[in-house]
């Protein structure tokens, strides 16, 4: 038993500083060899020590005079100039005493997403990576994003998120590949327009998409008719086809 007031197992008091780390993801149309579009995170270069020149989660210390949620989207504004964020919601604190060296930092991570159409110009020390092929992290900063995908691609199935990764429009083919992009498996299109329009999630625009160049019935154009985050139906789970 401690002694009432010591603070810790050695009778320390130990000060901690607060930071905010994002993991921000995006679909980007084209992303790979295949041409199928991929999930991305992005990710900026840290210019000093401690892990001078690894990649890492964008974000920082925290100001007096600000919240976990006011800290976020800041860091994310002044430091890689991302302002585009469609939903921004935090995942969990990470307070492992040995995070980083020499320093005692408690972190609080957010899932961030950023539209399929936005293209927002980033700092040259800042850059998007695919998911499947992501560079060596620094610190805990793979934890941090792994929580981050984990959260995202299960509420894909149980709210409205996809709304956030989407393009204020798009074909039915369009979603479905935006939503095995961020699941990391196949998705079928029809279950998936049967699901949302049942929960009242997805509405036609009443115009089509323009023509291909092999001709043809040209596809209706849907949009999400909540641009806000839902919980829809608590249960639900997307499977791959067949799973």
């Amino acid at each position: 038993m401690h002694p009432a007031g010591s603070g810790s197992p050695t009778g320390r008091k130990t000060a901690s500083l607060l930071e905010v780390l994002a993991a921000v993801f995006t679909v980007h149309r084209n992303a790979s060899a295949d041409g199928r579009p991929h999930l991305q995170l992005l990710l900026w270069r840290r210019a000093r020590e401690p892990d001078a020149g690894r990649w890492a989660l964008p974000g920082g210390v925290m100001w007096d005079t600000e919240d976990v949620d006011a800290s976020a989207r800041r860091q994310l504004a002044e430091k890689v100039d991302l302002q585009q964020v469609s939903h921004l919601e935090q995942t969990g604190v990470f307070s492992d005493p040995g995070r980083m060296p020499d320093i005692r930092m408690v972190a609080t991570g957010f899932l961030g997403l950023v539209p399929m159409d936005a293209d927002p110009t980033l700092p040259a020390d800042t850059a998007w990576h695919p998911v499947d092929n992501l560079p060596d992290l620094a610190f805990d900063h793979a934890i941090i994003a792994d929580r981050a995908l984990q959260r995202l691609r299960a509420k894909l199935s149980y709210t409205n998120i996809g709304f956030a990764l989407a393009p204020e429009s798009f074909t039915l083919a369009e979603l479905g590949r935006i939503y095995a992009a961020a699941l990391g498996h196949d998705v079928d299109v029809t279950n998936l327009q049967r699901i949302l329009t049942r929960r009242g999630m997805l509405e036609p625009t009443g115009s089509t998409a323009p023509p291909g160049p092999t001709g043809g019935r040209p596809a209706a154009m849907y949009r999400f008719s909540v641009g806000e985050y839902r919980v829809t139906d608590p249960f639900a789970a997307f499977r791959p086809p067949g799973g």
